[in-house]
């Protein structure tokens, strides 16, 4: 066994993030904002614009300022917690808008809005971390910043704009979606294609992320975590933020995968999909064209992929809403323990634990040989006990295993302490054997909420 590091999966740094939301529609885009608040030092945000919804496509960044307002309450309190909050007045000078247009009728000459130019200025600015763009509704300010700066740059000026955007738009929900991705092969898109007049929705990863069975139509997840229920007693009593938090009437949250991809708790990688996380997992392809798509899409991008998980009903289930459902109770409980953070002191809430492994993420490694993993050191800063949870993430790796009786793909020996090992299995594994194989260690306090952080191991089988 060899051990080295891959700066792949070295710690992540604050991504910076846009976000495009259709606020003032449909409650969910509310409901995504205040969980975003309560997440803001997990990023560098550097817009919150406020895009067109209904049918007069009106616009209403006051809802946006609300939820900030209500932020700027309980800031200070959150700092206790956790540090890098960045303060109220900073977040609403990144307050702006598009245009009362749908879809394309809003890109072309004479249609630069507040919106499409603050997204170039924040693209143009001399930061090497790519500008993540979160869309929750349809994403014609971004369509608009593309069109002017292809019109006013040279090609090559044009290439190194696109490479430093990230997009993850939650399905379409106008037609400058699918030109985007055509018009712009090169630009980094994670999407699940099609609308919602067509049936698009109950195919889409980032459904997964609440509890309406109608839109989702799928099993296995724990509904109770996300009824308007457990919502009214972890969420909505709790201080200035929890009480902006909407009822939900379609959905709950549908656009918060798209920022659960960023946050830092040891899982996701932003630049790989489809590894997977809190935000879904996808992979790079161009997918079939199906009756609810705008229009064929042209070129690989990152969609809908399926993982293999076990459900609260005792049978397992293969389906791309899995890849956001097997991590529900670790995103609620997480939740509900940063809303205390908002009301309560240090000493009277729940932290997560500190993972740290005892070796490299990276291991290489033979057909048959023993692994050791270790994460001794780890830490709850709250000193409570702490569960262990090693497992073999099959899905993301590029050795294809199987077991003939259950969905666990590989046996750690061990899994739940803080020392485990594996003998790297020979069997079922198809050929030529080697490959990587992705090990997720899952370590959950016994605080109220039980709190959940990540570290993953890859290991190269190689012969």
């Amino acid at each position: 066994m060899i051990l080295c590091t891959l700066t792949a999966v070295s710690a992540q740094q604050k991504n910076r993030l846009v976000v495009l939301t259709d606020i003032g529609g449909d409650p969910d885009d509310q409901m995504s904002m205040v969980r975003l608040m309560t997440y803001a030092n997990h990023f560098d945000i550097e817009g919150l614009i406020a895009t067109p919804h209904g049918p007069d496509y009106r616009i209403e960044p006051e809802y946006i300022d609300r939820i900030v307002t209500a932020y700027g309450k309980v800031r200070d309190n959150l700092e206790l917690h956790e540090s890098g909050y960045p303060t109220a007045a900073y977040l609403k000078q990144q307050i702006s808008r598009g245009i009362e247009q749908d879809g394309m009728d809003a890109v072309g000459e004479g249609k630069d809005s507040p919106g499409s130019e603050l997204l170039i200025q924040s693209v143009d600015k001399e930061d090497q971390r790519p500008l993540w763009v979160t869309v929750w509704g349809g994403p014609n300010v971004l369509a608009q910043a593309l069109w002017k700066v292809r019109k006013t740059r040279s090609p090559e000026e044009l290439a190194e704009f696109v490479a430093k955007l990230r997009v993850y738009a939650i399905s379409d929900q106008d037609n400058s979606g699918p030109w985007i991705r055509k018009e712009f092969p090169n630009l980094f898109y994670i999407v699940t294609p099609g609308v919602n007049a067509g049936g698009g929705f109950h195919h889409a990863t980032w459904i997964a992320i609440g509890g309406d069975k109608f839109h989702g139509r799928f099993g296995g997840a724990d509904f109770s975590l996300v009824s308007n229920e457990w919502l009214d007693k972890n969420i909505r009593e709790k201080g200035a933020l929890g009480k902006l938090y909407p009822r939900w009437e379609f959905m709950m949250e549908g656009d918060t995968p798209s920022f659960f991809h960023l946050i830092n708790n040891g899982l996701s990688h932003p630049d790989r999909p489809d590894w997977g996380g809190w935000g879904g997992r996808y992979e790079l392809y161009t997918p079939k064209t199906e009756k609810w798509f705008l229009e064929p899409e042209t070129r690989p991008i990152w969609t809908n992929v399926q993982d293999e998980v076990l459900g609260i009903d005792g049978e397992w289930h293969t389906t791309n809403h899995a890849t956001i459902w097997r991590w529900r109770s670790a995103y609620q409980n997480d939740f509900a323990a940063r809303m205390d953070w908002t009301i309560k002191p240090y000493d009277k809430a729940n932290h997560p634990p500190i993972v740290k492994l005892d070796h490299p993420e990276y291991i290489k490694a033979k057909p048959g040989e023993r692994v050791e993993l270790s994460a001794t050191s780890t830490i709850d800063p709250d000193g409570d006990a702490l569960s262990f949870e090693w497992f073999c993430y099959e899905e993301p790796g590029t050795r294809r295993m199987s077991n003939s009786a259950t969905g666990v793909k590989h046996d750690i020996y061990a899994f739940d302490q803080p020392q485990a090992w594996l003998d790297v299995k020979t069997s079922r594994v198809m050929p030529p054997g080697t490959g990587t194989m992705h090990i997720i260690l899952a370590v959950t306090d016994h605080g109220t909420p039980r709190l959940t952080r990540y570290k993953r191991v890859i290991i190269d089988v190689q012969e």
